[in-house]
């Protein structure tokens, strides 16, 4: 797999382009054909997790050593990005997967990273994150999940909320407070806690606006028993790893954003051309062209924003917690002002389900949500300004 030069302003190497027209392929092929019906039937999309672990593409960002692919945070952007192309629920597997895992890369014992990241890497298990509760989204200080010590485990007990591929993974990483008096600053701590362990149960699938074959629930632990040496680093790094990841997974958000534009935009160009209206195509109308424009220079503003934060991610910069929201925000805003205008250039053909374009506006909506709302994420730039 492919791994990233030392760039700043980055354009994309051959290696890595080579990445895009195969991974695009293989969506087209393997998963576009599904991606309607799994939206509809709001099923897990089965087809795309056997497709993506067969071609080593499901958990790209997993280090050679542990069986990976090693890819580096350009080549991850790139996968995800061409999977959301045709379909944003398929292209959560491997975001997920690096979302789920990182802090197991980050601040993992070295046992650890082998326990668990090995699986990954074959394909024979997926990882989720557990942040969120229903009292605690963005103010993680809210968070009633404990972990209290008890001879050589901890026992987790809580509810986490807004679990993606929550019940499908095998492996979840838990944030959990094991110091209630600190909270934030020392007070909470990271554990992996496995699907099958003793008092791990799931709610019902929530019914979303989009991203239907992703899903998600509710997480229950009821006295989870967990070994004290599944714990992710020291006892009370757990925020600071959640924040640190979030930093990098972030980026990977912003690639989802941009797949699902270049998806609506493609769609969008294709029809306007066969359309006609007055007698010629209504890619031939002013207006129309300036809508595309419009669209296109938006997209491609958000992806040299999202590739130069991969950079910024793949050597560790400073700078990377501003370029990981700034990615993040401006991506996913512009999907949502693209796949509306994708919907609006379909005229009624584009407000039903027979055309993806709707689905393709649906499902760009959480992306300005999740991993931190947009709101927050401009909070977060304001702190960190360059």
């Amino acid at each position: 797999m492919v791994r990233a030069a030392d760039f700043d302003l980055y354009r994309p190497a051959e290696e890595h382009e080579m990445l895009r027209e195969s991974v695009r392929a293989l969506a087209e092929a393997k998963i576009a054909p599904y991606a309607a019906e799994v939206d509809e039937a709001g099923r897990f999309p089965q087809e795309a997790l056997d497709a993506l672990v067969a071609n080593d593409l499901h958990a790209v960002h997993v280090p050679e050593e542990y069986g990976g692919a090693g890819a580096d945070a350009l080549a991850t952007v790139i996968v995800i990005e061409e999977v959301a192309r045709v379909c944003a629920s398929s292209s959560l597997i491997p975001a997920v997967n690096k979302l789920g895992s990182l802090p197991v890369m980050l601040s993992g014992s070295p046992g650890l990273r082998a326990k668990y990241l090995a699986p990954l890497a074959k394909g024979d298990a997926m990882f989720s994150y557990c942040l969120s509760e229903p009292d605690a989204g963005s103010d993680a200080g809210g968070m009633r999940t404990r972990a209290v010590r008890d001879g050589d485990a901890y026992v987790l007990n809580g509810v986490k909320r807004w679990i993606t591929n929550a019940g499908v993974s095998d492996f979840y990483t838990v944030m959990a407070v094991t110091d209630p008096d600190k909270r934030t600053r020392g007070g909470i701590s990271a554990f992996v806690v496995e699907k099958g362990d003793e008092g791990v149960s799931f709610g019902a699938p929530e019914k979303k606006l989009g991203i239907k074959g992703s899903p998600t629930r509710e997480v229950y632990l009821d006295n989870v028993r967990v070994p004290a040496d599944r714990m992710i680093g020291d006892e009370g790094t757990g925020f600071a790893t959640a924040m640190r990841t979030l930093d990098h997974t972030r980026i990977t958000i912003a690639a989802q954003a941009l797949g699902i534009a270049q998806g609506a935009l493609d769609y969008a160009k294709g029809y306007v051309r066969e359309r006609k209206q007055f007698g010629k195509p209504v890619g031939d109308f002013q207006g129309v062209q300036f809508m595309l424009a419009d669209m296109a220079m938006k997209l491609e503003a958000a992806r040299q924003l999202t590739y130069a934060a991969a950079a910024r991610s793949e050597r560790g910069d400073g700078d990377l917690t501003f370029f990981g929201a700034a990615a993040k925000c401006y991506a996913s805003d512009a999907a949502m002002e693209i796949t509306t205008d994708a919907v609006q250039l379909l005229g009624g053909y584009g407000y039903t389900r027979d055309y993806p374009v709707e689905r393709m506006m649906r499902d760009a909506k959480i992306t300005q949500i999740y991993e931190g709302t947009n709101q927050v994420q401009r909070i977060v730039m304001a702190r960190n300004l360059p």
